[in-house]
């Protein structure tokens, strides 16, 4: 019954829902910081890397191939919206990330324009970018359902939104452990934490609105979040996971976190 609702809304509703669970989620994570005062780096690693291995196959699965697929249904070569777009969404990042200044996990030095914000605002401001895209895939998930094409349901996009969300629980420990460990207090981290993941819903409804509003671009859109989310686990999110003796761990991570979106693909989608 409670499908059948869903099913009855508008995209964008569905997008707003599908990404408000994943802040949730991102919440849900955060609260961790109310148990623990450190992670270890092997858990954390593992996290890291089971994140990676999600987006990587969040990528492929959920927005590359249907990318492909709806090009070649419009009599479009199928690699040139997926090059196009993907590339574009690499490059939007690689700009966001130099013109935002931001910090990453393990980083002593900030990137982006000089500032004198905290170093827990710049750790906020590095999560909270690499969750535009996130947000993205699941918005432009939703409105691809909606175009009616036969390689996109209702189910991948739910699917899209549950391995995001998996992905966000340990991604927002990731981000208030850290923070209760710069000094800040279990509160004001759990509030951080979760701040970090209220992009997801903006950029979740922006990415619906769109593809609804101007079906021709549909499969650059969802090159686009492929390679944005490509460039996130490049840049950020395996290179600190590898950042320790034990890359093995990560490497496990990602593996699981790849099989498990891909399986909720495959299954639901």
């Amino acid at each position: 019954m409670i499908y059948t609702w869903f099913l009855s809304l508008n995209p964008v509703w569905q997008a707003l829902i599908g990404t408000t669970f994943t802040w949730g989620v991102t919440a849900l994570g955060a609260a961790m910081v109310f148990f623990f005062k450190e992670i270890k780096r092997t858990v954390l690693n593992a996290m890291l890397g089971f994140a990676a291995g999600v987006m990587i196959a969040a990528s492929f699965w959920s927005l590359l191939a249907p990318a492909i697929e709806m090009a070649e249904a419009e009599g479009i070569p199928g690699w040139l919206p997926a090059t196009i777009g993907f590339l574009s969404g690499g490059g939007f990042l690689w700009a966001v990330d130099k013109l935002l200044p931001h910090l990453h996990m393990f980083n002593k030095e900030s990137e982006g324009p000089k500032t004198s914000l905290s170093r827990s605002i710049l750790l906020v401001l590095a999560i909270t970018l690499h969750n535009i895209p996130e947000g993205l895939a699941v918005g432009v998930a939703f409105g691809a359902a909606a175009s009616g094409y036969a390689g996109s349901t209702v189910l991948g996009a739910i699917a899209v939104a549950i391995g995001i969300g998996i992905q966000n629980f340990p991604e927002g420990a990731a981000v208030s452990v850290p923070l209760r460990r710069e000094g800040l207090s279990r509160w004001k981290s759990f509030v951080y934490g979760q701040a970090s993941g209220l992009v997801e819903p903006i950029a979740g409804v922006l990415g619906a609105l769109l593809v609804i509003s101007m079906k021709p671009i549909l499969p650059y859109a969802l090159a686009f979040a492929a390679g944005a989310m490509i460039y996130v686990v490049v840049e950020e999110l395996i290179p600190e996971a590898q950042n320790d003796e034990k890359t093995d761990v990560a490497t496990i991570g990602v593996m699981l976190g790849f099989a498990i979106m891909m399986f909720l693909d495959v299954a639901l989608g």
